[in-house]
């Protein structure tokens, strides 16, 4: 009989984001750090649909009085998502990455952190590189774009932000666990904005606390200061943005190992080089968390095979030498969060596996 992190580990991997497997069975370590075999078992029983207690234990024979509370334990375990509309709570089954391991931000072991790190690079190349859409994408600084320069409100920080209603800000996971191990960067630890229902779940959960949209933007500019780049969810509404770094950052740290890095990002903007105004100062290669600037006769050479866009080093370019641009085939994020999570499905198993996993109404939904 398959074992239940076997089974766990299956039924992850057909969520949206995945959770392959390796040779090493690192992914059944890291499930069996976070799952009790109970907890594994309910968890099988979960999809992205939000459902009741009452229809979680009719699927798993339960009790419904025996289950709301074991339900419960595990969404404040950041093991499975949890939200509350009109007095009523539900669950969901939450993606691997971004979700269950971005839900133990708190409460990180250095054999945690060292497991993860050695599963995330896989992840990566056979997920994240190997399909078009991703779950993130890059949007540029607010300072590095012109002002006449005709910019989406989804490609604006500032806008997303200006559109909430709840804010949370939480640590960032991949700077927190590398200062676990003696690797921190020491930027700006509370980086992470999450909106939304995502909002309440970390508010619940103590993984974050609520601020202002002033705050938001407040640490926007601090992000901006200490060159962090700005990720949000790849869709016209996301549910956060990520502030990161090329160093703790598990996807762009990631990406710098690929030969077009470039090529694998979600992003509209690249930046351009003015040779006659460039003097080689070389701040903006400090700013650049992908290491895209090198220097060809004492002036800065982008390269478009590892630049995401993201503008951090025109904000600082003394000369005024460097700016962005948007890329001639620019991509248009999908309108929701799920119906981003759909067109991943999509891709991965086509119209009839897609309606499989997700149900059949979910493949009418506007892309």
């Amino acid at each position: 009989m398959t074992d239940i992190y076997q089974k766990l580990a299956h039924h992850l991997d057909h969520l949206p984001a995945g959770f392959p497997t390796t040779e090493t069975g690192v992914e059944l370590r890291i499930l069996k750090r976070l799952f009790s075999k109970e907890e594994a078992a309910i968890a099988l029983a979960l999809t992205m649909l939000s459902e009741d207690p009452a229809a979680i234990a009719e699927k798993l024979d339960r009790d419904v009085h025996e289950m709301a509370p074991l339900l419960e334990k595990m969404s404040k375990k950041g093991l499975i998502f949890r939200s509350t509309k009109g007095g009523q709570t539900k669950y969901s089954a939450a993606q691997f990455v971004v979700g269950i391991w971005e839900y133990h931000v708190n409460d990180l072991s250095e054999e945690l952190v060292r497991d993860m790190n050695e599963y995330i690079p896989h992840l990566m190349k056979k997920e994240w590189v190997k399909h078009p859409t991703k779950q993130l994408r890059v949007v540029p600084v607010k300072k590095s774009v012109s002002a006449e320069m005709k910019v989406m409100p989804y490609e604006q920080a500032e806008e997303i932000i200006n559109g909430q209603s709840k804010i949370v800000v939480a640590p960032c996971i991949c700077r927190k666990e590398h200062e676990l191990i003696g690797e921190g960067c020491g930027k700006p630890m509370e980086a992470c904005l999450i909106f939304g229902a995502g909002a309440y779940y970390y508010e619940e959960n103590k993984l974050g606390r609520t601020i202002t949209k002033d705050e938001a933007r407040d640490i926007l500019n601090l992000g901006l200061e200490a060159g962090l780049v700005l990720q949000p969810g790849n869709s016209q509404k996301p549910s956060n943005i990520c502030l990161c770094c090329g160093c703790c950052c598990q996807i762009l740290k990631n990406l710098k190992t690929l030969d077009q890095p470039a090529k694998v990002v979600s992003t509209n903007w690249v930046a351009v080089v003015n040779e006659d105004l460039c003097t080689a100062c070389e701040v903006c290669t400090d700013r650049c968390q992908m290491d895209a600037v090198t220097y060809d006769d004492g002036v800065a050479v982008i390269d478009l095979s590892a630049c995401i866009g993201c503008g951090l080093c025109v904000t600082t370019c003394p000369d005024e030498a460097i700016r962005l641009v948007e890329k001639s085939e620019t991509k248009t994020p999908p309108t929701t969060e799920k119906s981003l999570y759909m067109k991943i499905l999509l891709e991965r198993y086509g119209p009839l596996g897609a309606a499989r996993i997700a149900g059949k109404k979910a493949l009418g939904m506007k892309i």
